[in-house]
């Protein structure tokens, strides 16, 4: 059970702490932030709502921790993080649960995420081994007009305090994602969890802390964004913004000073179908894509462009498929769970409602209770309907049909959004110059869009994202090159 057991400690009363310099707190606020189950709508969790005073102590601290942990042995620091990843993958249990009630997270996905994030722990721990433990050897005479009279080192070293930010759809997954990088490099981190998925992310600080990481190293601060967001995303003690969400992260970038950045803000994911693609495959992954998750996914299928040829087949293929979704609460391990809050449900209602009203065919009945929406499909979609270009995160795909493969790349690159896309075909020519037109981070060829596994290179464009992440992109991102010049009196040549 949640806050029982070795957990005991972070939680008093009813209230969750906050993790700051190695110990468990409570706010001197005496506000704290109420979590909303999605399935029953009622209050579930409570966790501290931190001052901007409590902000600065914690970065005061986290600042002073960093430069004997950028002293502390690269092996050193990996063992710590092999220790965590097997402490986190012991108590997948209590935090899938929290990821059920937090979240509405499938039963089987809660466990996926916490498995899978020990995972990216152990990787990264490793990886960093390898690239940190390498520099450059430079000598001056491989440019023109130089003799050999200096010797250049080169390494890698900390930036120092990162702030990392997760969303609420990952608040485990992609919280380790940001924290791993930055401790294997030798910087300290403050984490700031979403609300929906704070007390999941503090479980999951919490295995940290058991596995013995040094006081300051690792913090994590909860309460509201009104309150200590831009206070923490303009903080002079931050050197480096991590950041997974939406269009927040817009915000964040022009308020944030001359700090290195990393930004994942959503998509508007495109599946490309040609007439010679295996539309058992396309339905199957348009499945998978579309509305795992409820479809609150930046990387799920966010709209279906088909050419009109095979329309028709693979909308009745999709729509036997969505029919045998199964849809009810996450303990039951249901495929559609209910979205994250009523706000969400909303708005997904406003875009299925514009929809209805400019003529959108739909493949089955629009039906909400609370914040669970039955999965629906939307057949002869038009650019005109908002859902056409809105990212509606949640179980709601729209079909546009295309004449010709330009009209899907150029609705694809007309969006503000360029995370990921796919294109299903059995022609890998035509496959290779669809990816090369679509202005999009990643482009997948003959599955649904993803992010993973978590050491491929992950980004997005334009609105998307700034920067790269996956496991060495991200350690890459967290440090900076360190240069020291050997001067000799004359050239010196090692003559073999």
């Amino acid at each position: 059970m949640a806050g029982s057991g070795l957990f005991a400690e972070i939680i008093d009363g009813d209230v969750y702490k906050y993790y700051f310099d190695g110990e468990w707190k409570k706010s001197n606020s005496g506000k704290v932030v109420s979590i909303i189950n999605p399935t029953t709508r009622k209050t579930q969790y409570k966790v501290q709502a931190c001052s901007q005073e409590e902000v600065n102590k914690v970065m005061d601290s986290a600042k002073c921790a960093q430069k004997s942990w950028a002293k502390t042995p690269l092996w050193k620091r990996a063992e710590l993080l092999h220790r965590a990843a097997a402490i986190l993958k012991q108590h997948k249990d209590q935090i899938a649960e929290c990821l059920m009630k937090e979240i509405a997270k499938p039963a089987q996905d809660a466990l996926k995420e916490v498995v899978r994030s020990g995972d990216l722990v152990s990787y990264c721990a490793e990886e960093g081994v390898r690239i940190l433990g390498e520099g450059k050897f430079l000598v001056s005479d491989s440019f023109p007009g130089n003799e050999r009279t200096k010797y250049c080192l080169t390494s890698k070293i900390p930036l120092g305090v990162i702030l990392g930010i997760p969303p609420f759809n990952y608040p485990v997954n992609l919280a380790v994602s940001k924290i791993a990088p930055a401790l294997i490099a030798g910087n300290s981190i403050v984490l700031k969890p979403p609300t929906q998925g704070a007390v999941s992310a503090l479980h999951m600080v919490h295995c940290f802390h058991m596995a013995g990481f040094p006081k300051g190293v690792i913090n994590c601060v909860t309460g509201k964004g009104s309150e200590i967001g831009d206070f923490l995303t303009m903080h002079p003690g931050v050197n480096c913004i991590s950041f997974t969400g939406g269009d927040t992260g817009i915000a964040i970038s022009k308020k944030a000073g001359m700090i290195p950045l990393q930004m994942e803000l959503g998509g508007k994911d495109a599946c490309i179908v040609l007439e010679d693609a295996d539309l058992d495959l396309v339905a199957a992954n348009i499945i998978k894509g579309g509305f795992s998750y409820s479809g609150q996914r930046c990387t799920a299928i966010k709209v279906v462009l088909v050419m009109e040829l095979v329309a028709d087949a693979l909308v009745e293929k999709v729509k036997a498929k969505v029919a045998k979704l199964s849809v009810g609460p996450p303990e039951d391990n249901c495929d559609i769970t209910p979205v994250v809050s009523e706000s969400s449900a909303n708005f997904i209602e406003g875009l299925v409602k514009d929809a209805k009203q400019k003529g959108a065919t739909f493949c089955q009945e629009y039906r909400r209770e609370g914040n669970l929406i039955w999965p629906l499909l939307l057949d002869n979609v038009r650019p005109d309907m908002r859902i056409a270009w809105e990212e509606p995160f949640g179980p709601v795909l729209p079909v546009i049909r295309i004449n010709s493969i330009e009209e899907g790349i150029h609705h694809c690159n007309a969006s503000n959004f360029g995370l990921q896309g796919c294109v299903f075909t059995k022609d890998i020519n035509k496959a290779i110059m669809i990816s090369d037109a679509m202005e999009t981070g990643t482009v997948q060829i003959n599955s649904a869009p993803a992010r993973g596994p978590d050491h491929f290179p992950f980004q997005g464009i334009k609105d998307s994202g700034i920067g790269s992440q996956g496991i060495t992109n991200s350690i890459n991102m967290m440090t900076k090159v360190k240069t020291t010049v050997i001067n000799l009196p004359t050239p010196s040549y090692t003559m073999g």
